[in-house]
């Protein structure tokens, strides 16, 4: 028996968090993709390792303070994806590396179907999580990835999806 494709409300598009202008466009864009196809948004956030390795117990300090800061912004972030998307993200919040935890995810959450990243726009390029996932990484993802300009504004956004 053939496999019946995926129905919109199996879609999930998922948001990479971190504290740059361009996950803004990137979440906008997606929670109104979501609204508009009947899907979800999931938010990922990953703490990365510290500095302190040497130092078991500043280590701990440090990665509980910064677990505190990843719930306080996925929380706030949730409100925001409830208001653009009319329903509460699925939140995924891991430790490492921030390129392996997206590959990781992806591969086991099969709801996971669409990845959008906000591109920087300045000089430097969009971003390092945008450069590996479309450069050494992207013959690893299952799903397409789509990309937002980060300087694009909510009616713009409103525009396109």
């Amino acid at each position: 028996m053939a496999k019946q494709p995926a129905q919109s409300q199996d879609r999930v598009f998922l948001v990479v968090v971190d504290e740059t202008e361009e996950m803004h466009a990137a979440l906008r864009f997606a929670s109104r993709r979501a609204k508009s196809t009947g899907g979800k948004v999931a938010l990922l956030y990953v703490i990365e390792p510290t500095e302190f390795m040497h130092w078991m117990a500043a280590e701990d300090l440090s990665q509980e303070e910064n677990r505190k800061r990843a719930e306080e912004v996925m929380q706030g972030l949730s409100a925001e994806v409830n208001e653009w998307a009319g329903e509460l993200p699925v939140l995924f919040l891991r430790e490492g590396d921030r390129d392996e935890c997206v590959l990781e995810l992806i591969e086991e959450e099969p709801a996971i179907s669409i990845l959008v990243l906000g591109a920087a726009t300045g000089a430097k390029g969009p971003g390092p999580l945008v450069s590996a996932l479309t450069g050494k990484f992207v013959g690893k993802l299952r799903v397409p990835i789509t990309i937002v300009p980060g300087n694009l504004n909510d009616e713009q956004i409103k525009a396109i999806t």
